[in-house]
């Protein structure tokens, strides 16, 4: 059964459902994504949460895609898992601009 888990990404608060047998790696993967996104930023290279975020998926889809390859695993399983990562961030972005309108 899902139940609504808190994470906080630069400050913003997420409310997620998640299974319960989940929660523990759903606030390790937000954690990761949010010093991925905490790291960017203050570069000051990158400049809006967007931009940050999609910055921020694609160097953990890189480190994914490099230990993938390190353990011999098929690229195919890897470019499911990059583009099952695409949706979930665009799908975030998409209601982050929702919750904003």
């Amino acid at each position: 059964m899902s139940s609504p888990v808190s994470v906080t990404i630069l400050g913003k608060e997420y409310q997620i459902a998640c299974p319960e047998e989940e929660k523990d790696a759903l606030i390790s993967s937000a954690q990761l994504l949010h010093d991925n996104m905490e790291k960017i930023r203050s570069t000051g290279k990158v400049v809006g949460l967007d931009r940050i975020a999609v910055m921020a998926a694609l160097n953990i889809a890189h480190d994914l895609i490099t230990i993938e390859d390190n353990e011999g695993s098929g690229l195919a399983d890897v470019n499911k898992s990059i583009l099952l990562m695409k949706d979930k961030v665009s799908a975030f972005l998409e209601e982050d601009r929702q919750l904003e309108l």
